[in-house]
């Protein structure tokens, strides 16, 4: 069977960063491959591993967490199909285009290995890949760790295995560089979005204890990760399904909830960052928390419309009226804060006086960093029955202007950041410079600061740059005095 490679998107590399068409990220396969030719294949043929990890961050925590006890069990991961005695390909089924992502892969791992299990999320739909893929040895569903594991060791034996001398870090395999770390707080989602079909996948909340939590997050500050990325399917609602209980963490309870495991986090030292929070009320207990310096200014909430109709269609909460106004309030007690959001244009239904609503929102938000997303017709998303589908030729316009106003935002926001210093976390060191990152950026999904020239500085530094030049994606700077 030969699949070609899926190939996300054909338009520019400006603008993939912001009309990504799948979640897949990229640092997960090149860590595998940089770690792989820093420590060498440890094993002989019979006990390596290929993996390949697809979609987003909370599948890339899945990744770690299969490749931590494949590394405690001896197993040793390989970067290429040739190396390996059998391949995993961890699946995202979150859109049609990560589906078809998903299935290209796997049938390029069939071709160029032939030993093929599939799991994550796309593995929730067994009969969906079987009947395209009939040859896979196995699939499970998302965070199916043991049975991933059990599977594993019916096609390829445990290696012989010394774990004293073959030590696994306390804080596991990360698919990430040293510096920065997802921090997954939850399973599963409560909300039931009629384009989402996540809930069916990965089941309603199911809220990690806070010991847990905060435990994970002082083992990666230890080992010294400057950056956390918190992450589930929805932050802001840590705890409901549990009702907040108390839990204990280094001899004091701490409650099962976002601000409070918030105030814990900022006590390490290190930068935090809040992705995928819903704007429920108690968000603005987190605003103070940021203006006093403890947290990252830095909020990602998914408003995906500003439509109250389409909103109501969606089963999303809040209307832009209150949005705008919170963004505002937000504003007032922070004025650093920086506001990612994603949006969907061509739900269905969606009329161009609602599209337009949308614009305007856009153009009052001010917005600092948004995605946007065609409207997909996921198999299971109850969406799917509503009447009116916006076709795909107006779909593909409406996603062009929508783009073309947040880009206007977005560089006059970054020229207004000309001459101002900030605190920049280095991410790599290429030939022609430093790249990093300031409290404004998110990895991989935001923009970059680039230091041309730079070569003094090392990955995982934090140095102060002074911005001197943008565009409507990154900025340019020259590194200054720590004063």
């Amino acid at each position: 069977m030969t699949v070609e490679q899926f190939d996300p998107n054909k338009t520019s590399p400006k603008a993939q960063s912001d009309i990504k068409q799948t979640t897949t990220l990229d640092t997960p396969n090149q860590v595998i491959a940089e770690q792989a030719s820093q420590v060498g294949h440890s094993q002989t043929q019979g006990s390596r591993i290929g993996f390949v990890s697809l979609g987003c961050p909370k599948n890339l925590v899945d990744s770690e967490r299969i490749l931590t006890q494949l590394r405690t069990e001896g197993y040793d991961v390989v970067p290429s199909y040739d190396d390996a005695d059998l391949v995993i390909v961890n699946t995202c089924g979150f859109i049609d285009s990560a589906v078809q992502e998903s299935l290209d892969t796997i049938g390029e791992a069939l071709n160029e290995n032939g030993k093929v299990l599939v799991t994550g999320c796309l593995g929730a739909k067994e009969d969906e890949i079987t009947e395209i893929h009939p040859n896979v040895l196995g699939v499970t569903g998302p965070h199916a760790y043991e049975e991933v594991l059990t599977q594993v060791h019916s096609h390829v034996a445990k290696p012989k295995h010394n774990p004293f001398t073959d030590l696994i870090p306390d804080h596991g395999v990360k698919l990430t560089p040293k510096h920065f770390a997802y921090l997954k707080i939850s399973e599963g989602c409560n909300h039931r979005c009629t384009f989402c079909i996540i809930p069916s996948m990965r089941g309603d909340l199911d809220s990690r204890p806070i010991g847990s939590v905060l435990s994970e997050a002082k083992r990666l500050a230890d080992a010294g990760v400057k950056e956390l990325l918190v992450i589930s399917q929805d932050t802001s609602a840590y705890g409901v399904d549990v009702k907040h209980k108390t839990d204990f963490w280094d001899g004091m309870p701490v409650k099962t909830h976002m601000k409070a495991m918030c105030e814990q986090l900022a006590k390490l030292g290190i930068w935090v960052r809040l992705h995928y929070v819903y704007p429920y009320p108690h968000v603005d207990d987190i605003i103070p928390l940021m203006a006093e310096g403890k947290i990252l200014p830095y909020l990602d909430i998914p408003f995906q419309h500003a439509s109250k109709r389409i909103l109501k269609l969606m089963k999303r909460p809040g209307s832009s009226d209150r949005v705008l106004e919170r963004i505002k309030k937000w504003r007032e007690i922070c004025p650093e804060l920086v506001i990612r959001s994603t949006f969907i244009v061509g739900f269905p239904g969606e009329t161009e006086e609602e599209f337009e609503e949308l614009l305007d929102f856009l153009r009052e938000a001010q917005l600092d960093r948004v995605g946007c997303f065609k409207y997909s017709p996921v198999e299971g998303a109850t969406a799917n029955d509503l009447p009116d589908h916006v076709p795909e030729e107006i779909q593909e316009q409406r996603l062009q202007r929508f783009m073309q106003v947040q880009a206007e935002i977005s560089a006059a926001k970054l020229q207004a950041r000309i001459g101002q210093e900030y605190l920049v976390l280095i991410d790599e060191v290429t030939d022609i410079g430093a790249v990093g990152r300031s409290y404004m950026d998110a990895p991989e999904v935001d923009g970059k600061v680039h230091l041309s020239d730079e070569f003094d500085v090392k990955p995982g530094e934090l140095v102060w740059v002074q911005i001197i030049h943008a565009d409507e994606h990154d900025v340019w700077g020259v590194k200054v005095d720590d004063e």
